[in-house]
């Protein structure tokens, strides 16, 4: 495995532990939905180990929409915006924003070097 692969497990690995941690503090009335996007990374992160060149695309599709989805949201705005509760604003923060712009930079950066890094075709 590349280090370029072992980078972008590590992330989504660590984006699927955040969100474990968001679902028990987050809003109860949208678990099914925190739940069906936490399964998206947990199989995003399963392909991604075996072979990573199906998920570049759908890695940077996820991370683009999570991104928007917590800028639209003004309760997502209001929490960040005023840290009240502090562990829903760390969350949505590292989550939703530092996590989510690493799988997308390290996404992009293996899809535009894919040919310079000889990306195995199995």
């Amino acid at each position: 495995m590349q280090l370029q692969q072992k980078t972008i497990v590590l992330i989504l690995v660590s984006i699927s532990i955040t969100g474990v941690i968001g679902i028990q503090i987050g809003n109860p009335k949208f678990i099914a939905n925190a739940i069906v996007l936490e399964s998206t990374f947990v199989v995003l992160t399963a392909l991604s180990f075996w072979r990573l060149r199906y998920t570049l695309i759908p890695n940077m599709i996820v991370a683009i929409i999570v991104i928007i989805g917590n800028t639209a949201s003004p309760k997502h705005l209001e929490i960040m915006n005023s840290f009240e509760p502090l562990e829903n604003a760390f969350v949505l923060i590292v989550g939703g924003y530092v996590l989510q712009g690493l799988l997308l930079a390290a996404s992009w950066n293996m899809f535009t070097n894919r040919k310079n890094l000889k990306l195995s075709i199995k």
